[in-house]
């Protein structure tokens, strides 16, 4: 084995680096059995690959990126063996609670006026995982990899066993509604103490 540039000892990496890749694939997985088996591939991946390891970004970025990648091997394997129960729902009754007979929102969206300082608090990050804790998993999933890993739509069909992208705009759609619900009831539409 080459040495290793500038990486800290491989033995202090779940010190110092095990909870913050923990929380990465527990909030992307929804499973803890299955996160801590994700840290620990990651762990073993990264002392394998170590002599390729350039410097160019931190030791923590490197990491969850190595973390990121056997994310989204695992989700494309447990894609691959479970059945497709989301891909042919055409009616949601949320969409259908959320507007009116003109399409017009029947809620009032005008209290989500401050978002930037909604972002801000570490309490609307809770409260956006709890709301994708409550989503169906292929729903949660697609939303880990669409709005927080950045994936495109064509990468995400193929890793989600997608027929077309028709699936995924609909899958997204009702993915966003969900959480705009929730989002609406658990944190816009809360009262201040």
């Amino acid at each position: 084995m080459m040495p290793m540039h500038n990486l800290s000892d491989p033995n202090t990496w779940p010190d110092q680096y095990g909870d913050v890749l923990y929380r990465h694939a527990y909030f992307r997985l929804r499973d803890a059995m299955q996160a801590e088996e994700m840290v620990q591939e990651t762990f073993l991946a990264a002392l394998k690959s170590s002599d390729r390891f350039a410097g160019k970004s931190s030791e923590k970025t490197w990491l969850v990126g190595i973390l990121k990648h056997k994310i989204v091997d695992h989700i494309r394997k447990a894609v691959r063996e479970r059945p497709h129960e989301d891909d042919h729902m055409v009616f949601d009754p949320l969409e259908q609670e959320s507007f009116d007979g003109s399409g017009h929102w029947k809620i009032d969206v005008k209290q989500w006026t401050q978002p930037d300082a909604s972002l801000e608090q570490q309490q609307f990050w809770q409260t956006l995982e709890a709301c994708v804790a409550r989503l169906p998993q292929r729903l949660a999933t697609l939303f880990i990899l669409r709005e927080i890993d950045n994936i495109d739509s064509e990468t995400i069909c193929k890793e989600m066993a997608l027929s077309t992208t028709n699936n995924l705009w609909t899958m997204l759609s009702r993915m966003r509604m969900r959480l705009r619900q929730c989002l609406d009831q658990q944190w816009f539409g809360r009262t201040e103490t």
